[in-house]
């Protein structure tokens, strides 16, 4: 009769089960999310990498980099306004310039929004000096940045509801003593510990 008693006061493996059927749901939601946020994870994770580190690229632009090239068109002839159109055509500028001035007689400035064109009328020689984005990240820079404004907002703060879901919901997939109220309950301190310390002793506070 003993061993029956003790027996029933242990929770069946149905009821484990029972307890535990809400896990599979969460651990689906989590990898779902997941997959979601991998896109925006790489997007996010690359610009901030390039962005704490402006110090380290050339110009201290992590979206743009600096190039100068020259060109030879040849005597160029006519007034400010004719110079600039000829040189514009010969190198396939589409945009309008935003400011041409004359330093000298035999010298032009023509000024874009990211070049500058330095003309010599004389002799046809231009160097171009500007900037041009960098592959990939000058994209994930101005997203990360919200130069997107209100569009982007509203998908910025999705993918940070999204973080904290899969936040959550990593905490309470495993149970037992490599869980939340094991291990996991230790690293969350540490992962916790670490800003607060860290704005406290740099004097952040």
């Amino acid at each position: 009769m003993a061993d029956d008693d003790d027996a029933s006061d242990k929770p069946s493996a149905v009821t484990k089960r029972r307890k535990n059927r809400w896990r599979p749901w969460l651990r689906a939601v989590h990898r779902d999310v997941g997959y979601v946020a991998v896109g925006l994870t790489f997007v996010y994770a690359l610009s901030g990498i390039a962005v704490n580190h402006l110090t380290d690229w050339k110009d201290g632009d992590a979206s743009y980099k600096s190039y100068t090239r020259t060109h030879e068109l040849g005597a160029l002839e006519g007034d400010d306004a004719a110079v600039a159109d000829r040189v514009k055509t010969a190198l396939s500028i589409g945009e309008a310039p935003k400011e041409v001035y004359a330093p000298a007689p035999d010298e032009l400035e023509v000024l874009f929004a990211r070049r500058t064109l330095h003309v010599n009328r004389k002799t046809g020689h231009v160097v171009e000096e500007g900037q041009e984005p960098r592959l990939v990240l000058r994209a994930a820079n101005w997203l990360h940045l919200n130069r997107g404004k209100k569009a982007w907002t509203y998908v910025a703060d999705g993918y940070a509801a999204g973080l904290l879901l899969l936040a959550t919901s990593g905490m309470f997939m495993i149970a037992g003593k490599r869980g939340l109220i094991g291990r996991g309950a230790v690293l969350v301190a540490i992962g916790v510990a670490i800003p607060v310390l860290y704005v406290h002793f740099a004097g952040g506070n």
